[in-house]
């Protein structure tokens, strides 16, 4: 019997430092996320970073809390909810990190009588600390608990044209009425040392900004070229001039050169630049959380506001609209057949 389980980053179990730490050690200390030794990254982690972020990550969470619980969470769940309905096979639900766990999910699929699972990572773009380890962890789950089940795996839809055109008509749906001066694509940072290290080819990815045009086997599992045929792919579908739009990447931790040019510094320039109304899509997201709901939609918003800019829209990620859940089940349809 087929089954599907969707697998979305996760969230603490409230946004109180007590949940909150646990939360972010997990994710911090998984070795596709922060990719150093171990003993260097305990330090790093567990000496340094678990000190203070905790306290500010749980005032942050609490400024976008629902009355449900997590948005993240929340958000996935009607997801899954609209695509059961759509479909002939059991789909689950579970995160990476925190409590709703991969193993949950598979033992859900399991007790149901499943024994081949379509994987789906809810992310477009291909990434370690995204696609990757959520892969590595459900088969190393699998092997230990489940080893009569077998695994396909979703690849990175960032280009189908089904998803492209979910993207950009919900974008146009909420670009309705707002003057933009200016359309930013801001994708999740990742160090550029993921990009090498995913780099098939071990040579093709130089980050150099010819590289990701230039055709190769790399792109399959290269996150930046993805993050830019995604954006390429929106802008022909919308039909936006090609000075009226540009591509940044947000979140990053300090000590390591990530991807640039980021999203903060760019903004808190537009300004200045004439930009007065800005709006703001966040594509390596399919549902809001933390990164698209306070990073963008509250503090760069602030930040817009204080250096000049006028109005600031933030464009809602898919989460449960219409369309992508049809898409999604669509998807699962056609592996099930």
């Amino acid at each position: 019997m087929k089954g599907v389980l969707l697998v979305n980053l996760g969230s603490p179990e409230s946004p109180t430092p007590k949940d909150v730490k646990p939360y972010l050690d997990e994710f911090l200390m998984d070795k596709y996320v922060i990719d150093v030794p171990y003993l260097l990254r305990a330090l790093l982690v567990r000496g340094i970073i678990l000190r203070k972020r905790p306290e500010e990550s749980a005032h942050a969470y609490a400024k976008i809390w629902w009355d449900e619980g997590s948005p993240l969470v929340v958000l996935s769940e009607r997801m899954q909810q609209k695509v059961q309905p759509l479909v002939n096979v059991p789909v689950a639900l579970a995160m990476r990190y925190g409590t709703m766990t991969i193993e949950k999910g598979l033992q859900e699929l399991h007790d149901k009588g499943v024994t081949e699972v379509l994987l789906f990572p809810l992310y477009p773009q291909y990434a370690m600390a995204s696609t990757l380890t959520i892969l590595v962890k459900a088969e190393e789950i699998r092997k230990k608990k489940f080893p009569q089940m077998t695994f396909t795996d979703v690849p990175a839809f960032y280009n189908k044209p089904d998803y492209i055109k979910n993207l950009a008509d919900s974008m146009k749906k909420h670009l309705e009425g707002f003057d933009y001066d200016h359309l930013l694509f801001s994708y999740h940072g990742i160090p550029e040392r993921h990009i090498r290290k995913t780099d098939v080819t071990k040579s093709h990815c130089k980050i150099d900004g010819s590289c990701c045009n230039t055709p190769s086997p790399a792109h399959e599992f290269c996150y930046r070229h993805q993050c830019y045929e995604t954006t390429k792919l929106v802008i022909e579908q919308l039909g936006i001039p090609q000075d009226k739009y540009s591509l940044t990447f947000q979140s990053r931790l300090a000590g390591d050169k990530w991807l640039e040019p980021y999203t903060d510094v760019e903004i808190n320039k537009m300004p200045a630049k004439g930009i007065k109304k800005l709006a703001v899509v966040t594509p390596a997201f399919v549902s809001d959380c933390l990164e698209t709901l306070e990073e963008i939609a509250m503090r760069a918003k602030e930040e817009f506001e204080e250096n000049g800019g006028e109005e600031f829209l933030a464009i809602p990620c898919l989460n449960d609209d219409d369309q992508w859940c049809q898409t999604v089940g669509n998807w699962i349809n056609n592996w099930a057949k």
